[in-house]
C-alpha cells in the first residue's frame, strides 16, 4: 500500500464502529455468548485502535504495517501490565489472541476498503 493521504472519514467511521460494538457487547445474547462477553471487547478495541493509528502514521511507507505493529504492541502491553494501572483489566491469556485477531481483521478490512476507495 502506498503512503497516500488516508481516508480519514472511513477510518473514523470504522474506529467509531469498534467503539459502538464495545458498548453493545454486554447486550449480546446468542451463539458463543460467553466468548463474545469474555473476548469481544479486546477484539473490537484492537480493531478500533488500528483505524485510529492508521491516520497517525499515513505518511510512512507501509503505513498499514506500522499501524498494525503499534496497535498490537499497545493492546498486548495493556494486557500484560494490567491496564497500565489506570484501567480495570481482568487478565486472561486468550485476550492476547483476541487482540491479534482484532488487528488482523482491521488490516484485512483496511486493505479491502482501501483498494475500493482509491
Amino acid at each position: 500500500m502506498s503512503s497516500s493521504q488516508p481516508n480519514t472519514l472511513r477510518n473514523a467511521a470504522l474506529a467509531i464502529l469498534g467503539a459502538i460494538l464495545l458498548v453493545l457487547k454486554g447486550k449480546y445474547h446468542g451463539p458463543a455468548e460467553e466468548l463474545v462477553w469474555a473476548h469481544g471487547g479486546n477484539f473490537v478495541v484492537s480493531f478500533a485502535l488500528y483505524f485510529a493509528a492508521i491516520n497517525a502514521v499515513w505518511k510512512y511507507p507501509r503505513n498499514w504495517l506500522l499501524a498494525a505493529v503499534l496497535t498490537l504492541l499497545t493492546v498486548e502491553l495493556f494486557e500484560a501490565f494490567d491496564g497500565f494501572g489506570f484501567m480495570t483489566n481482568v487478565y486472561d491469556q486468550r485476550d492476547y489472541l483476541a487482540n491479534a485477531a482484532g488487528v488482523a481483521v482491521a488490516v484485512l478490512v483496511d486493505q479491502i476498503t482501501r483498494a475500493r476507495t482509491q
